[in-house]
């Protein structure tokens, strides 16, 4: 199979596919799509592909709704860029109470004559604040915000983290010391910094609005390392200039936030380690494998995963919308060609499902009544086949 790779994709992945037999060859119609920040949204996505792998946790740059109606599943690694985030937002945060930047460049401008008393007269400008003993608002705690979190507490400062959609899979990350608000007003008014991580969706544009700032502290930090389009910049920008906000730290540029001291922005480099690009890029590579070779569904985001052992000795991936009676019309298609169902897995993911099922006979002519049959079905949006290795 062929795979369509950019070239910010770190060579442990790449490696990892041609390994595994998997041609690079952009001049042949592809199979799969695998990225990072490339912009999909004005491309054309050739019908031959199967899947799309963003290696990263951010997906804004693929065309996801449009590929769902096809069939086509988009994976992301969540994790993958955890650690590296969450060492930029640490870093963030000290930048918040202490004006570094601004302190090296002075350091940097001072010349000739007796530089040690120069610069130890005049430091005293560059006063900051201790981060112990200071409250942190935790907005998101999943992969980077449990890691933020439980850092902020060996820091000695005091955290409060909100996110509604916690459960037991995820709570168990966190440190017991961290306080949860069941309102993400309560934390912006009792926290002296806040940084938000959550995804962007259309629910979460400008989650952190106008209003929101108001509830902040004037003196409060905010730190946005998650996406570009969660905080309403220019409300940001206001609330600084007002007073009602002292610092806002991002990593998205935006024509609003610049030449302002009180605000730094950094390239989008969150992700931007050695370490996070080959971690992302290698577990890219085996999601893409897991799918295109036993039909299991890994950190998919648009269609519900399913990872199970692949005992059986044929597969039939079904992506399809969800409806009422699609397992009754999928098992009777199966029945109609004589076909037996050793076992068969299905999901759902609000309005798109996937049906796994797996056989052990399957012939030419079987194959085709399958896919001619299911494709006859009106919600049935691609069906993929898979057999067991020898």
């Amino acid at each position: 199979m062929n795979v369509k790779t950019y070239n910010a994709i770190s060579p442990k992945g790449l490696n990892y596919l041609t390994e595994h037999g998997y041609q690079l060859n952009a001049d042949q119609p592809a199979d799969a799509i695998l990225l990072r920040s490339q912009d999909l949204h004005s491309e054309t996505i050739s019908d031959s592909v199967k899947a799309v792998v963003r290696a990263g946790a951010g997906f804004n740059n693929i065309p996801v709704d449009e590929l769902s109606q096809r069939g086509i599943p988009v994976f992301n690694t969540p994790g993958g860029n955890a650690n590296a985030v969450k060492e930029l937002t640490i870093a963030a945060l000290i930048m918040a109470a202490r004006p570094v930047i601004g302190a090296i460049d002075f350091a940097n401008s001072v010349r000739g004559g007796d530089v040690s008393l120069r610069t130890e007269s005049n430091k005293g400008g560059y006063r900051g604040t201790e981060l112990a003993g200071k409250t942190l608002g935790v907005i998101g705690l999943g992969n980077v915000g449990s890691k933020v979190a439980n850092t902020a507490l060996a820091l000695d400062m005091k955290v409060i983290g909100y996110d509604p959609g916690l459960n037991a899979n995820t709570a168990w990350r966190i440190d017991r010391h961290v306080q949860h608000a069941s309102q993400v007003e309560t934390l912006l008014q009792d926290a002296d910094y806040v940084t938000v991580h959550i995804p962007y969706t259309e629910s979460n544009h400008f989650f952190i609005s106008r209003d929101k700032l108001a509830l902040m502290k004037p003196e409060a930090a905010l730190i946005n390392y998650s996406r570009n389009g969660i905080v309403d910049n220019q409300a940001a920008v206001d609330a600084l200039k007002e007073g009602r906000l002292r610092r806002y730290l991002t990593d998205f540029s935006d024509d609003v936030l610049y030449d302002n001291d009180q605000v730094i922005i950094t390239p989008h480099i969150g992700g931007s380690t050695i370490e996070a690009e080959e971690t992302s890029a290698s577990m890219a590579a085996q999601q893409l494998d897991a799918f295109l070779t036993s039909g299991n569904l890994i950190h998919s985001v648009n269609f519900p995963d399913i990872n199970e052992p692949f005992t059986s000795q044929y597969r039939v991936g079904i992506f399809h919308e969800n409806v009422p009676n699609m397992l009754g019309q999928i098992s009777q298609v199966f029945g109609s060609l004589g076909l037996n169902i050793e076992e068969l897995s299905n999901r759902a993911n609000k309005q798109y499902a996937y049906t796994l099922v797996a056989i052990n006979e399957l012939d030419e002519q079987q194959e085709a009544g399958l896919l001619s049959r299911l494709g006859q079905i009106d919600q049935v949006l691609k069906v993929h086949f898979y057999q067991q290795s020898k």
